[in-house]
């Protein structure tokens, strides 16, 4: 079993470090919030006094963190690079921007750190039951060396090629969520509209061509899915201030690379606007209230 430093144990961060620690992993702890730190200690995690304390005496280091910014200052300057242990693996966690993903993989290169942009796909729930997808950007054979920790958080562990590129691999994931997402809700509100039961809707198009994983784990329409977040009063799973993070990355990537994401661009539009409206911490089904509000 590994020693590893986990740094920002919130939301998700706070589930993966207890897989971790379940998995027989000895984990150290560090988050700004003393109470996400005493809950991952309680989980079984032992307390670090700061990143620099996370980032000795382990063999792999992993965070999990909002911002590109943020990831930048926690591995940069003084932070982890400057502390870690020689041959420490460094694994990013965080759905960021790929040129702040990039450039700490070239920072963390130059002081001889193998290193990994590992984004997960799954929300709270995936986190909590160790079945998160995880996908992977960097060189193979750390990617092998990191498996057996990556494997006690997720399900289904990816390689999608060298630095940054598990960050693009889930940028497009989250970008085909939301138009999904935003697409769904907008069917079910018109069906309804013009008189067709919910449950009558749901039936049809999640055994026909409008079929989704969105639809049959997380439809946007209350009812149909009782285990959905729409059926239990949006309570979040992968928040919609999140999916509009995401999608904002998505279209800065669409920018850089220069290609046309349409349907992308009018996702980004309509969850800025559902998020302006006061409703970015509900879950990213709660989209279908921007289109009914009622709901």
């Amino acid at each position: 079993m590994a020693r590893v430093g986990f740094i920002g144990v919130g939301h998700m961060g706070g589930p993966m470090a207890r897989n971790l620690t379940k998995a027989g992993h000895a984990v150290k702890v560090y988050d700004l919030s003393e109470e996400a730190m005493n809950f991952a200690v309680q989980s079984g995690g032992k307390a670090a006094a700061s990143v620099q304390d996370a980032a000795r005496g382990v063999e792999f280091v992993v965070t999990m963190l909002p911002v590109g910014d943020n990831v930048r200052a926690v591995f940069m300057g003084d932070g982890v690079l400057a502390a870690a242990d020689p041959g420490t693996v460094l694994i990013d966690s965080s759905t960021i921007d790929v040129e702040s993903a990039r450039a700490v993989h070239a920072a963390a290169a130059e002081r001889g750190y193998a290193m990994l942009d590992a984004p997960v796909s799954g929300g709270v729930a995936g986190a909590e039951a160790a079945t998160l997808t995880i996908m992977c950007g960097g060189d193979k054979a750390t990617f092998e060396k990191a498996r057996p920790v990556l494997q006690a958080m997720g399900k289904n562990i990816v390689y999608c090629g060298g630095p940054g590129l598990g960050q693009v691999t889930k940028i497009c994931n989250n970008m085909v969520a939301g138009i999904i997402s935003l697409a769904t809700s907008e069917a079910f509100v018109l069906g309804e509209k013009l008189g067709v039961a919910r449950q009558t809707l749901f039936d049809v198009i999640s055994t026909s061509s409008g079929s989704s994983f969105i639809l049959n784990r997380n439809c946007p329409a209350p009812g149909p899915v009782p285990t959905s977040a729409s059926s239990n009063g949006f309570k979040p799973g992968f928040r919609a201030n999140l999916m509009l993070k995401d999608l904002r990355l998505s279209q800065a990537a669409a920018q850089t690379a220069g290609t046309a994401t349409p349907l992308g661009a009018a996702a980004t539009a309509a969850y800025a606007l559902h998020v302006t409206r006061g409703h970015g911490e509900l879950d990213s089904s709660s989209i279908i209230k921007l289109i009914n509000p009622d709901l």
